[in-house]
């Protein structure tokens, strides 16, 4: 069985450029890595996503947010994650559970024990085996985005100052409730350095798995 690795952050913490350079790394190391992301990964939670992050979906209700986003990780867990952890494979996931907790169940207002329970029922026991959490101030992460004339900017990018500040809130809350699978790193260092600590985490806790 292969593990699950999530990445959390807050908009512009830099997860998937993180992501991607901790993918190459564990590759040059011999190890078989998949990179995914939620809302997404396949083809139908792909369409829930678009859904969810419409910018013209401004009307949308929080608890049907939940739902989507519950949906969209169900398909992309049956269709893609378990599957890939039954070959051995490490997952790498840009979001996953604790994204719906911190975002629709704290900064929503939604209840985290209550979006965690439309989660159970999504996913069941398939919780990651390690997450990272990319910790940045939401006021530089938003900067980030402004700044990045590529990105896609989405309806959450476009949230209040107030509400990104709700979600790191929640993360903080989640890196205390779950401080054995949670690992907080400061993403506002350069990215060398904040790669560089993804890999002083992730490396010792495969070594220690195998």
């Amino acid at each position: 069985m292969g593990y699950l690795i999530s990445f959390e952050g807050g908009e512009g913490s830099g997860k998937s450029t993180i992501l991607k350079q901790l993918a190459e790394y564990l590759i040059q190391q011999g190890y078989s890595v998949v990179c995914t992301r939620e809302p997404g990964g396949i083809e139908i939670a792909e369409q829930i996503r678009n859904v969810i992050l419409d910018k013209k979906n401004v009307n949308m209700d929080a608890k049907t947010e939940a739902l989507l986003y519950a949906a969209a990780r169900r398909q992309h867990l049956v269709e893609k994650i378990i599957p890939e952890l039954e070959k051995g494979t490490i997952v790498l996931c840009d979001r996953y559970i604790d994204s719906s907790l911190t975002y629709q169940g704290y900064a929503r207002g939604l209840g985290i024990e209550e979006v965690y329970t439309i989660n159970q029922f999504a996913i069941g026991d398939f919780f990651p085996d390690l997450t990272l959490y990319l910790d940045v101030s939401p006021t530089i992460g938003l900067s980030r985005i402004q700044k990045d004339g590529e990105r896609e900017v989405n309806r959450l990018d476009l949230e209040s100052l107030e509400f990104h500040s709700k979600v790191r809130e929640g993360y903080l809350k989640l890196l205390k409730q779950f401080p054995e699978r949670i690992k907080a790193i400061n993403a506002e260092n350069e990215i060398e350095v904040v790669l560089e600590e993804v890999i002083n985490i992730v490396l010792p806790f495969l070594k220690d798995k195998s």
